[in-house]
């Protein structure tokens, strides 16, 4: 299980060049973070926060899970993933996600809920055309670019590696187009499984440069105590999510002690995983404490 490799969620606003460095010092390939404008809680820009990660770290790569593409204007996001890639010396990789959870953000992003589909498959392929080409003419439904030129362009080349993120035929249609990665979350391994045949059999008539990688983005809670690990998860994502997730937990997130976590994340490997992507779930006092034993105890045993 060599070619696995592991994200870690960035844990707060205000500390994240230290979490960066520390993840990379414990290991991590990654470290990630997601956004919302508006949401159930406190929650930061993505891009922001990783530029400031990126600065404070010299080897560890940045990707953002996810940004809701559809919130930004698609000049505006291509400019910003080719500064992000340059700032990092071609670190970073864009996490791409339609959102939709809290319809009070779109609307105060002035973009229809309805659109936001649309929007991100438009807002895929500019990205990617300003990426590879000078003076883009681009005629589209919701943009229009008429002989502009993005500079500098990004480090990686074509672009940036895409990770598209979500759960739904349309996600996995926009994979199949657009995506170097596919970050599901909220699956089992049963259906992982399913997701990546089916994306295979989708971007096979499409004369892809090279197989869409697959990963999955989870939760986690890993204690030296079962239940105590269980438990964290159950309050987090309850709170997080604004529902209960007691039924949910040992369907869609890792949760136990080392053993459980490592025989359940043997399951996603098994169907396919190569890229996990961990968001600790748990008290903010206990997070550090996670991210470690995780390293620690359960890395090891599924990089060997």
């Amino acid at each position: 299980m060599s070619n696995v490799e592991f994200g870690i969620g960035l844990r707060r606003l205000d500390n994240v060049a230290a979490d960066a460095r520390e993840a990379e010092a414990l290991g991590y390939e990654y470290v990630c973070t997601g956004e919302h404008v508006f949401f159930h809680g406190p929650v930061g820009n993505g891009l922001i926060a990783l530029a400031a990660a990126a600065g404070a770290t010299e080897r560890i790569r940045m990707m953002s899970t996810i940004t809701l593409a559809p919130l930004y204007p698609a000049a505006l996001l291509a400019k910003q993933v080719a500064s992000l890639d340059q700032v990092s010396g071609g670190r970073f990789s864009l996490g791409v996600g339609v959102g939709g959870e809290f319809p009070k953000e779109f609307e105060a992003c002035g973009v229809p809920v309805g659109e936001r589909g649309a929007r991100t498959d438009e807002s895929l392929d500019i990205l990617g055309r300003l990426c590879r080409e000078d003076n883009l003419r681009y005629e589209g439904r919701f943009n229009t670019l008429s002989g502009v030129t993005l500079g500098p362009k990004p480090v990686q080349q074509p672009h940036p590696p895409i990770w598209i993120s979500g759960r739904s035929e349309a996600a996995m249609r926009r994979c199949a187009r657009f995506g170097t990665g596919w970050l599901p979350y909220m699956y089992t391994p049963e259906k992982l499984k399913d997701s990546i045949e089916r994306i295979e059999r989708l971007a096979a008539p499409l004369g892809r440069p090279a197989p869409v990688r697959p990963g999955l983005f989870i939760f986690f809670a890993v204690h030296e105590d079962r239940d105590t690990g269980v438990r964290m998860a159950v309050e987090r994502l309850s709170l997080q999510y604004n529902q209960d997730f007691s039924a949910l937990i040992g369907k869609y997130a890792l949760a136990g002690n080392p053993d459980d976590v490592v025989s359940r994340l043997r399951e996603y490997i098994d169907a396919g995983a190569r890229t996990i992507m961990l968001n600790s779930a748990c008290p903010s006092d206990y997070m550090a404490e996670n991210e470690r034993l995780l390293a620690r105890a359960v890395m090891p045993a599924l990089r060997g």
